[in-house]
């Protein structure tokens, strides 16, 4: 057996990703993933210097999506500037970056509780301790003792949906300042809005302090284009960009010459709306049908925005049990457990994703998993 790194110890394979496959097969229902509907996807059109857009290229992004990245931060609140800007390989890039830059074998991390489960398994891999930062976000860190880093999702939090208060984001910001705890906010859901809420970037209030910012195209335009953003501090970003041409040099620079082309179209706004449009539907149906099939065997609040409901299950069930009988029937969702750093504190609970199946099979997979519950 060959010597490995210690670190794979504690990596787990992730059970959405391991249920991607059987999601591909045509019978299956798939509520498990954070997919978004392939109708919502943008045509590839190439850009007109694509023998440019072949060669290596910058690390830190192309020039003209830095800038207009940093224009609409601007727009949102958040004062930065192109050049603190770094463009990524998709989001998933920006957590094991922040985690390299900041985490060691036993380095004290805050997290929401539940939180983003592809974070938490980044996190393990590089050693960290965790620590659940309570409903209320308050926090009692001392610049003599604290968390290096505190990662959140505030803006339709996966896996929950909730949206933070500007109070919240506002005292938050300021509680991380005041400690010098890194402040890494995710924010890929930012533009599915279907109610009014808080989204300005709660790193926005953070004058002097340390703070990561990053969001995503995935779920606007394709996942398939691996394409996410950073924006950081000044004193982090070299630190990032150096972690960032370690680690592939580059992003892919097609992909950056499509998204520029979709953020400065003429019907833009009008795809945003009818984007929004369209994932507000397809939520209003889902709850329909699942106040039609789940009832009252389970709890759950309407999101504001995203692509997930977050259920809370009795007691005396099983999401796991419940989940293998699922498949029997061909309908995968994830269990909630994978969500907390502590999985002995997790309540029986469920994320389902709502934008992905259509209308008729998401009513379908429903009625079969309010079979099983009251089963």
């Amino acid at each position: 057996m060959p010597l490995l790194t210690q670190r794979l110890r504690d990596l787990r394979p992730s059970p959405v990703r391991a249920m991607l496959e059987a999601s591909q097969k045509p019978d299956v229902i798939s509520f498990a993933g954070g997919l978004p509907a392939p109708d919502t996807f943008v045509s590839p059109v190439l850009p007109p210097n694509s023998e440019a857009a072949l060669q290596y290229g910058p690390s830190e992004g192309e020039p003209e999506l830095r800038r207009l990245i940093a224009a609409e931060l601007q727009a949102a609140g958040l004062d930065c500037a192109a050049d603190q800007v770094l463009i990524l390989s998709g989001s998933q890039q920006g957590i094991d970056l922040a985690a390299k830059l900041t985490i060691d074998a036993g380095t004290r991390i805050a997290i929401e509780s539940p939180t983003y489960l592809a974070a938490l398994q980044v996190f393990r891999f590089f050693g960290a301790r965790f620590e659940s930062l309570d409903p209320s976000l308050s926090v009692s860190w001392t610049r003599a003792d604290h968390p290096a880093m505190a990662y959140v999702i505030p803006t339709f939090q996966n896996p929950t949906g909730r949206c933070w208060t500007a109070d919240e984001r506002e005292s938050f910001a300021c509680a991380c300042e005041d400690a010098d705890v890194i402040l890494f906010e995710d924010d890929p859901y930012r533009d599915l809005a279907y109610e009014p809420c808080q989204r300005r970037p709660a790193v926005s209030w953070m004058k002097n302090g340390s703070w990561i910012y990053q969001g995503s195209f995935s779920k606007t335009l394709a996942p398939g284009l691996r394409l996410g953003f950073m924006v950081a501090s000044r004193d982090l970003f070299p630190h990032l960009l150096l972690l960032k041409q370690a680690a592939d040099l580059h992003s892919n620079r097609l992909s950056q010459h499509m998204v520029i082309h979709q953020l400065t179209s003429q019907d833009r706004d009008a795809r945003r709306d009818f984007l929004v449009s369209a994932y507000r539907e397809k939520r209003d149906a889902f709850d329909a049908s699942m106040r039609q099939h789940l009832g009252n065997a389970v709890e759950w609040k309407r999101p504001p925005g995203g692509l997930f409901f977050w259920l809370t299950l009795p007691e005396h069930i099983d999401p796991d049990a419940l989940l293998a009988e699922a498949i029997k029937r061909n309908v995968l969702f994830t269990p909630g457990r994978p969500f907390y750093a502590d999985e002995s504190l997790a309540v029986p609970s469920m994320r389902l994703n709502f934008s992905h199946a259509s209308k008729d099979a998401a009513d379908r997979g429903l009625a079969i998993l309010g079979d099983l519950l009251r089963a």
